[in-house]
């Protein structure tokens, strides 16, 4: 008898305790938050795709790297054979170079820039496909796996195009 008195006693305590956690949890959840200061505020852990460093991209390059999946990146031309290659009009004022060159690390990717005078561009060993604007309009480029497609300017009496995009289609 005297167990099952001590039974009771002991669950009736638990319950008891059990509700009274629940309920200061519950306070505290209905207390509102103190507002963090701006600068304490943590930053946000959705991915953007806006390329790293874009900014000191374009003053030592001349390039506009804008968004990106990361599987088409900026590489130093001839580091590899398999490489993107595109052909500009080298430009000192603006630090333009001649050549510009991406590495693929994917059979799908894409990169999306601003590279003005753009007139060829090369691939090896990925199919790439290409958006060009000029003069407000915007073409689209199938370049085959080791291909050369002259583009732009690079066209006879085609307008000076800037290159937008860069998709890896294979």
């Amino acid at each position: 008898m005297v167990s099952r008195l001590r039974r009771r006693l002991i669950a009736s305590l638990i319950g008891t305790f059990t509700a009274l956690a629940g309920a200061t949890t519950l306070a505290f959840a209905l207390v509102p938050a103190s507002p963090a200061a701006a600068g304490d505020t943590p930053p946000s852990t959705v991915e953007d795709f806006t390329h790293p460093n874009a900014a000191k991209i374009l003053a030592d390059k001349g390039i506009l790297l804008k968004k990106g999946d990361g599987h088409i990146v900026l590489a130093e031309c001839g580091q590899s054979a398999n490489q993107i290659q595109v052909l500009t009009v080298k430009d000192p004022a603006a630090g333009r170079d001649e050549m510009y060159c991406f590495q693929a690390n994917s059979t799908n990717g894409y990169l999306t820039l601003e590279l003005p005078r753009v007139f060829a561009i090369a691939t090896t060993d990925h199919p790439v496909s290409a958006d060009l604007t000029a003069n407000g309009e915007t073409t689209t480029v199938s370049i085959p796996e080791d291909g050369f497609e002259s583009v732009g300017e690079g066209t006879v009496g085609g307008p000076q195009s800037v290159l937008v995009e860069l998709r890896v289609t294979g």
